[in-house]
């Protein structure tokens, strides 16, 4: 694997590689583990996993499914008047409800993913702050009504082949990250008033210790690793590893908007959700009714892969191919150029 280059000339060697590929496999892994894994010492794992955090590599962060408690996610483009779109874009990305903000069209529209945890925090965004705001001149907002990829999801398939098989199965039972599944789910969890201070910690740092976790939450580190792992295996939250694409020699990030054949919407969803380039796919509401987040190399290989492999699919009756032009937020998180920005409070481990 060739050594891409990020920002402040950090360089990514065969070793940071393999420990990035070590988190996908179990993002809460100790760094001894990784070691004995990796025949390093636990201090050099440490140590460059601590270099890839300053340099906005990675950030490991729990991330909440607004589905697990019952409520809908909505995909929203916002089409802007010149000169006004770089602050709507800042004002979406502050917002905690919006976890996914990017500009496209040249830097004339936004694109950002809802996931209020509330009926009236996602009315209030869509329903009155959006259309009110003089920025905006057009407004489409479409529900997701089938995930077939993400979460856990992006980039797995970039860092493929970085471990052996036998270290892979060391680290975790190398099972795909994420399924297809129902956005909504038909039987809301509950959450106690220490389930949101726990989800809050781990919003902050997904490998926070139980110790760091039990503190937070006014629990014992045994109840915290209970309601842990309740929240975990009952997918209320997931543990997401974000890497900075550019970080893997990934350069050229796009939107496609399809229109799919009603009856071939889950044939081509979930043939896209096998494609390594695909880091985002769902079903959504609206003429445009599947939706996915691409990642490639240069925006040759976006053309090619677009043209041959997506275009080619039985059911694609459009395509509309809108690469991005500047991500403000994903998945959660700040992102300032190529690098991955930690919350003001943020700390790692």
């Amino acid at each position: 694997m060739a050594r891409p280059e990020i920002a402040d000339s950090v360089t990514l060697e065969s070793d940071d590689v393999r420990i990035l590929r070590a988190l996908q496999i179990d993002p809460r892994v100790g760094f001894a583990t990784v070691a004995t894994v990796l025949g390093l010492s636990e201090l050099t794992v440490a140590r460059r996993y601590r270099r890839m955090r300053r340099a906005g590599v990675i950030r490991v962060i729990g991330v909440v499914d607004p589905g697990a408690l019952g409520q809908s996610r909505w995909m929203v483009r916002l089409r802007c008047r010149p000169g006004s779109v770089t602050a709507l874009a800042e004002a979406l990305a502050q917002r905690e409800d919006v976890s996914w903000v990017a500009l496209s069209a040249a830097g004339s529209e936004v694109t950002c993913a809802v996931r209020s945890r509330s009926q009236e925090q996602r009315d209030d965004l869509l329903g009155r702050r959006l259309p009110r705001a003089a920025a905006v001149l057009d407004l489409q907002a479409s529900v997701m009504l089938r995930q077939f990829l993400g979460g856990r999801g992006h980039y797995w398939a970039a860092l493929t082949g970085a471990l052996t098989p036998e270290q892979e199965s060391a680290l975790g039972p190398g099972d795909r990250p994420f399924t297809e599944q129902p956005v909504v789910r038909n039987q809301p969890c509950q959450l106690s008033a220490h389930d949101e201070k726990l989800l809050a910690a781990l919003a902050a740092d997904g490998r926070a210790s139980l110790v760091q976790l039990a503190a937070a939450a006014d629990l014992t580190p045994g109840r915290a690793s209970r309601r842990l792992h309740a929240l975990l295996s009952g997918g209320v939250v997931h543990i997401d590893v974000e890497i900075a694409p550019t970080a893997l020699g990934y350069r050229a990030r796009a939107n496609l908007w399809m229109r799919v054949h009603p009856a071939k919407i889950k044939t081509v969803g979930r043939a896209m959700a096998q494609m390594p380039e695909v880091g985002f796919a769902v079903a959504l509401s609206g003429p445009n009714n599947l939706q996915a987040v691409v990642h490639c190399r240069d925006l040759d290989e976006l053309f090619e892969f677009t043209s041959d492999r997506v275009g080619t699919l039985p059911g694609v009756e459009a395509m509309e191919v809108s690469p991005v032009f500047r991500q403000i937020k994903q998945a959660g998180t700040r992102v300032d150029g190529d690098r991955l920005i930690d919350p003001p409070s943020g700390r790692s481990r």
